[in-house]
């Protein structure tokens, strides 16, 4: 049975806001047993272990600081939602985007797809404008 936009809508605002307030443990209670989860670019890589994704979140809620997210869009399908929104914090560490060393402020575009059973999510896609970050960063690569 699909879930209506109301629901998802519900579920990924959780997710959403268990991140901002850096809650490991209620962002992983949000997952589904079966999950797949992956950060596009991460040093992670994508990862179907629930320990695993626990390790990335703590990385990420240790080096980042959210202060605002704008809406852009949000699509439905059948049981899944692709989110778009501008993302405002700070980066306390550049470590999970590949400028270790850098903080400061940044804004960037994050593109998520979620996928959603029986009240959970079982599939979390992120992509991040790490572009924009690296400039904002000041981080050159080689």
């Amino acid at each position: 049975m699909s879930a209506t936009p109301a629901q998802l809508d519900q579920i990924i605002n959780d997710h959403f806001r268990f991140e901002a307030t850096d809650d490991v443990d209620a962002v992983v209670d949000s997952l589904a047993q079966r999950i797949e989860h992956e950060v596009v670019p991460s040093p992670m890589g994508a990862s179907t272990d629930k320990a695993r994704i626990r390790s990335y979140y703590e990385m990420l809620f240790a080096n980042v600081e959210g202060e605002r997210v704008t809406p852009i869009r949000r699509y439905y399908g059948d049981n899944f939602v692709i989110d778009e929104t501008m993302w405002h914090g700070r980066v306390k560490d550049g470590r999970p985007f590949l400028c270790e060393g850098k903080s400061g402020p940044v804004s960037f575009r994050l593109l998520h797809v979620f996928e959603v059973e029986d009240g959970k999510i079982t599939r979390e896609q992120a992509w991040c404008d790490l572009a924009a970050i690296q400039q904002q960063l000041g981080c050159t690569l080689a």
